[in-house]
């Protein structure tokens, strides 16, 4: 539900055009082609909503359905973005000061429209034996 909101309301076509001119346009060492700017800031974003980590992300997107669609991720299709690419465009977004910018925006943006984000966390259950 949460998910599904923040795609409805945030301009994301702007948030991408902010970062647009920073982005690389194809990989300069022949690896791997570049995830879309629109795909890797969400991520980003879901990186500080869920409180995760590079590593933490990637498994984070195969575990969970509402994150992949949320991203845009088909995994019949294409991979979830490994931990490496996460964190180059992590640093991308430290290197050029983007994110505090790029909050600050989506936050005057919420703000504008009555609503209010904090972060939350994604709770891992797991079962375990324990003495009797």
């Amino acid at each position: 539900m949460f998910l599904e909101q923040m795609n409805e309301i945030l301009p994301w076509s702007n948030l991408c055009k902010a970062i647009e001119p920073f982005h690389p346009k194809s990989s300069s060492s022949g690896g791997r082609p570049r995830m879309g700017i629109d795909r890797m800031l969400r991520i980003h974003f879901l990186q500080h909503w869920f409180e995760l980590s590079d590593p933490g992300a990637e498994e984070a997107l195969y575990d969970s359905r509402a994150m992949r669609q949320f991203v845009g991720i088909d995994l019949g299709r294409e991979p979830v973005p490994d931990e490496t690419t996460i964190c180059k465009f992590r640093h991308l977004m430290e290197r050029h000061n983007l994110g505090g910018e790029l909050f600050r925006l989506v936050n005057e943006y919420l703000e504008k429209n009555g609503l209010k984000l904090s972060r939350g966390t994604i709770v891992d259950a797991t079962i375990i034996d324990a003495p009797r």
